[in-house]
């Protein structure tokens, strides 16, 4: 993949820079089912990539914390340099108002460390107080039940591919970074070039969508507007195919002009 704004839902995207990877069946699937976002795992070998602060506070809001008995609510993230701004209501403390500046970095097993620099709760300094006391964020916030979060002391340690709403992703995360309002990760090992364009290449193997199953899989996703990423959101692909055009190469590829998601309103 190069160049897509990957959807997982309307409000939880990721920017791919570039991806080289491979999907996998789950389950009694005998290969991955394009309009069953179960039916696969993308197993990132390498991989470029970013998600804005906003869809990440989406991610915890969404699906992370979305049970009525998640400890934390109505999450925002703000960026400021490699650190992070992070309000919200302790839900488990009678929705008292929280905020947060933590420091991002990674864990030698690739999760997601966000280190707490200060805490203020109710709008008045605590952390002080907790280190006074003996108390950590782990004390005040209990993450035993939920997926993919886990507090260690003062730290809050996310693995992304937990987090994710579907399809799931594996891959190791090797670095991470904040830039202005967006949170650049690198998986595996360095990337080669890739040719330009905005595309997502599938080969090999047997692939599914709608009615079709192709065997020894020749199907290149096009952006029909490469003056931007390609919006595409696997969800709605359905709506993308329909409103672009397909093409046959000679050893029976399949070439796919798609619209941006984001702008199939405006086609029509």
């Amino acid at each position: 993949m190069r160049n897509v704004q990957y959807h997982f839902t309307g409000r939880i995207a990721v920017h791919i820079y570039e991806l080289s990877g491979w999907l996998s069946a789950t389950g009694q699937n005998p290969f991955p089912i394009f309009d069953d976002a179960r039916s696969f795992v993308l197993h990132i070998d390498a991989a470029n990539m970013a998600i804005t602060t906003q869809a990440m506070a989406s991610m915890l809001n969404d699906y992370v914390f979305a049970a009525h008995d998640a400890p934390l609510k109505d999450i925002s993230i703000t960026a400021t340099g490699n650190s992070l701004k992070i309000t919200g209501k302790l839900h488990s403390k009678g929705d008292i108002p929280f905020e947060e500046e933590g420091v991002l970095s990674l864990t030698p097993k690739g999760e997601i460390r966000i280190h707490s620099n200060k805490v203020k709760a109710a709008h008045l300094p605590v952390k002080g107080l907790m280190d006074l006391l003996g108390v950590d964020i782990s004390d005040l916030v209990s993450t035993n039940k939920i997926l993919g979060v886990r507090a260690e002391k003062d730290d809050l340690l996310l693995n992304l591919e937990e987090i994710l709403p579907l399809p799931r992703i594996e891959g190791r995360l090797t670095a991470i970074q904040v830039k202005g309002q967006q949170i650049e990760e690198h998986f595996g090992k360095r990337l080669p070039p890739l040719p330009p364009g905005n595309y997502m290449t599938y080969r090999g193997g047997r692939l599914r969508f709608g009615k079709l199953t192709m065997n020894d899989t020749d199907m290149v996703l096009i952006d029909m507007d490469p003056r931007d990423p390609f919006d595409f959101y696997l969800v709605h692909y359905k709506d993308q195919l329909v409103a672009g055009h397909t093409k046959t190469t000679p050893a029976f590829g399949l070439r796919v002009f798609m619209p941006d998601y984001n702008k199939l309103g405006k086609k029509r």
